[in-house]
């Protein structure tokens, strides 16, 4: 085949795939009718584009069968244990959500003496203090209702705090109402009578001679 003719052949080639590609290539994948974010809709009933879950809809790893769990209640009652064992990291992560969430009105201590009440925020009733007689009474599946439902002035945390931090922070207003009226019957006498280390390392570089 002649260079000339290998040319045009070519030049046939380019032009047959520009031509197809011309065919091939339209607007209506940009152009499609469509709706962006609230607008109008003038294909539903309602006029709504965003349209609501269809009803029994659960999202994946949703599927919340433990009432008790995620409730607090057993048997239409406040749980009076946690549903997960009592931990020192169960309550240290209780601590670490309690101060962050909780302490603003009800203080470290519980005591309902946090920096919101101390700027003039005042209730009609002590319910901010955890260590009251009532609230010393109080099954702790309430704590945990309380978190995720609010309760009186306070609002609801379930959108900010998970259901095993919920947990975690029941346990530790739990363990700051024994905090302040525990006897010493109530310690672990292995510890108590454990002898203070006398011996003090000596971390201080030594000095250039």
């Amino acid at each position: 085949m002649k260079a000339s003719q290998i040319s045009k052949a070519t030049k046939a080639s380019a032009l047959a795939a520009v031509a197809l590609f011309a065919v091939g290539c339209n607007t209506d994948m940009w152009r499609q009718p469509r709706n962006d974010a609230l607008d109008k809709s003038e294909f539903f009933a309602d006029h709504m584009s965003a349209r609501p879950l269809v009803p029994g809809t659960i999202a994946r790893d949703h599927l919340r069968e433990d009432d008790a769990f995620f409730t607090g209640r057993k048997n239409g009652k406040w749980m009076e244990g946690l549903p997960m064992p009592v931990s020192m990291a169960l309550l240290k992560r209780g601590q670490e959500r309690f101060n962050i969430y909780c302490s603003p009105c009800h203080g470290r201590l519980g005591d309902g003496q946090g920096i919101i009440a101390h700027r003039g925020f005042e209730l009609k009733r002590p319910v901010g203090n955890y260590h009251t007689d009532r609230l010393r009474k109080m099954p702790v599946g309430h704590f945990y209702d309380v978190i995720t439902n609010g309760y009186g002035a306070m609002f609801s945390y379930a959108s900010r705090v998970e259901p095993q931090d919920r947990w975690a922070i029941a346990a530790y207003i739990r363990a700051l109402q024994l905090s302040q009226h525990a006897l010493p019957s109530d310690a672990d006498q292995a510890e108590l009578n454990k002898p203070e280390s006398t011996t003090t390392e000596n971390t201080e570089k030594p000095e250039n001679q």
